[in-house]
């Protein structure tokens, strides 16, 4: 038996496909969305960062690539903190002991927000000023 496979016998129900599978997987991903904005200051922080800058890059005097690169520097941003709050959650469930791979992971997540919020700064600056 390979690791993580059901018991001989105790088959796993069926998987949802095709339109149902969608279906689930857009209700999956609103309840994260919900879960974020709920339990995450620096998400709802980031939602009102992206009610700001969407708009703003929209009516911008930038062409259609310049546009289309500082929305998408934004959402880029709050794509990492999902991400990086998905990493803490787990690391939390594990465990809330202090633990230096705990830390490590956290602090990756961590850095990996940093390093998309520097790149929105400097994509906004590239495009605005040059």
């Amino acid at each position: 038996m390979t690791h993580g496979s059901p018991p001989p016998g105790d088959l796993p129900p069926p998987r949802a496909t095709g339109l149902r599978r969608l279906i689930n997987a857009f209700r999956y991903s609103c309840a994260g969305l919900t879960a974020a904005f709920r339990h995450e200051a620096a998400f709802r922080q980031e939602c009102v960062l992206a009610i700001v800058l969407i708009p703003t890059a929209l009516l911008s005097a930038a062409d259609g690539v310049g546009k289309a690169m500082m929305v998408g520097s934004v959402l880029l941003v709050m794509v990492v903190e999902l991400i990086n709050s998905a990493i803490e959650a787990v690391v939390d469930r594990v465990s809330q002991a202090r633990h230096p791979l705990a830390k490590r992971a956290k602090d990756i997540g961590s850095a990996a927000v940093l390093l998309a919020l520097l790149n929105l700064m400097a994509v906004w600056a590239l495009v605005l000023l040059a």
